[in-house]
């Protein structure tokens, strides 16, 4: 509860998701939030990417949008090597993409400059 947040598009301002539902540390080389729920103004394509650099290099993924601006705010896994294997079928935002607006003291935060408590995936 100390580190509530409402995580917005960094384009339009539109709530994208939220701190709770954080379920995953950042994966190295990877700038992002890894979420199991976001809101209905998250969308993507049906049509899925392949990384040809960086992390994600060699993985499939689609890509998600706002649904407002239409601003690529992050990806969900679809195929990966087993580095990142437990990331697949989650939502992930790209920190560059978001803002973060955290309840308690009402501050609003680039999401590249926020370090989220240790959440670990439960089986």
């Amino acid at each position: 509860p100390e580190e509530c947040a409402v995580f917005h598009c960094r384009g339009c301002w539109t709530v994208l998701g939220d701190s709770l539902q954080l379920c995953g540390q950042e994966p190295p080389g990877l700038s992002a939030l890894i979420c199991f729920k976001v809101t209905s103004d998250v969308t993507w394509e049906d049509s899925l990417l392949v990384g040809l650099e960086g992390a994600l290099l060699g993985c499939a993924y689609y890509l998600l949008f706002c649904r407002s601006c239409g601003l690529a705010v992050g990806f969900i896994l679809y195929s990966s090597g087993s580095e990142l294997a437990h990331l697949r079928d989650l939502f992930c935002f790209f920190k560059d993409s978001i803002m973060c607006y955290f309840l308690k003291n009402q501050m609003i935060i680039e999401a590249s400059k926020v370090n989220f408590p240790a959440v670990t995936l439960k089986k």
